[in-house]
């Protein structure tokens, strides 16, 4: 079968012919229909993501599929069910061996491509929003990269949870996804002052960041007092450093939240957030957007839209 693979950190990912995988008790193979990327894939295949797999490493987190083997023990899932499955590795491949409880099956309405863009990008805005900031109806969300993957979810969620949403995203089009989604304000991510644009609108309650840098420390200054800060991650490649005695005289909290790590210590968490999602999703309430959906054979064209930063929502490969 034909998986894209990365044989070292210093190598760019190849798509190469490897053996097709048999499943061990508890775990099943899925025939991929598509794969969700995500910014953390490039980070993977730099060595630089937080969990760091010894290569040679078969990208792509979340996938969605048929069940097409089940291995031993295996008796909540059927050959032939449709499934997503966030496995932090393997979907960019023909098949995949997965674990059996991490697999979610769909509702019937759902697509392969919308699966495959669903769990990640969702499942982190909604566990980030409602579980750990605990966003409240009429509250002001600012979220930053709001046109990406992450960003655009958190958008539209936000929207549907009742807050007044503040988008920044860079350029006219990207700001213009981002009000579809729900977006209330938007501010270009390269104008100047984004501090006295953001404290002119009344400031942030809850903040969604996903660049850091310079962006992280703008929004820092513009959170109202007994505002929490989210930190979903670092596109712009500078990790801020937190002033401690702001923390202190504003009352702020800054909040970490890494979506995937819920599945070693509280998977409940993932699950039920999961299950309120696909309850929307079946309402018509939530809306993936996908802006490309290209072939295996053009994986690596796929990763390079998310490296330079021309892609909106959400890039899903697709299998034949």
């Amino acid at each position: 079968m034909r998986a894209l693979q990365i044989s070292d950190f210093d190598s760019p990912p190849a798509l190469v012919d490897i053996a097709v995988p048999e499943p061990a008790p508890g775990e099943v193979r899925i025939a991929v229909e598509a794969c969700g990327l995500n910014f953390a894939d490039l980070l993977m295949s730099r060595g630089k993501y937080q969990e760091r797999p010894e290569p040679p490493v078969t990208l792509g987190m979340e996938m969605a599929g048929r069940v097409e083997t089940l291995g031993a023990g295996v008796e909540r899932l059927a050959v032939g069910d449709r499934v997503a499955v966030f496995n932090g590795q393997g979907g960019l491949a023909e098949l995949a061996v997965v674990p059996a409880e991490r697999c979610v099956k769909l509702p019937d309405a759902m697509s392969a491509i919308h699966a495959a863009a669903f769990q990640v990008a969702y499942g982190t805005s909604h566990v980030a929003l409602d579980h750990k900031a605990r966003l409240q109806p009429g509250e002001r969300l600012v979220v930053t990269g709001a046109a990406g993957g992450v960003g655009l979810t958190a958008v539209e969620i936000g929207a549907l949870m009742g807050a007044e949403v503040i988008a920044i995203a860079r350029g006219a089009e990207k700001l213009d996804i981002a009000r579809q989604a729900g977006a209330t304000h938007l501010i270009d991510a390269e104008s100047a002052a984004i501090r006295g644009q953001l404290k002119a609108l009344g400031g942030a309650d809850v903040v969604y960041e996903a660049v850091g840098g310079e962006l992280f420390r703008q929004c820092f200054r513009a959170t109202n007092p007994d505002g929490r800060i989210l930190a979903i991650g670092f596109a712009g490649g500078e990790v801020p450093q937190i002033p401690a005695n702001h923390l202190l005289v504003k009352n702020l909290s800054v909040i970490g939240l890494y979506w995937g790590g819920y599945l070693a210590f509280a998977p409940e968490v993932l699950t039920g957030s999961l299950e309120q999602l696909f309850g929307w999703y079946e309402a018509g309430r939530l809306r993936p957007h996908v802006s490309h959906a290209l072939p295996l054979t053009q994986a690596l064209e796929a990763l390079e839209l998310l490296r330079q930063r021309r892609s909106t929502g959400k890039v899903v490969v697709t299998m034949p």
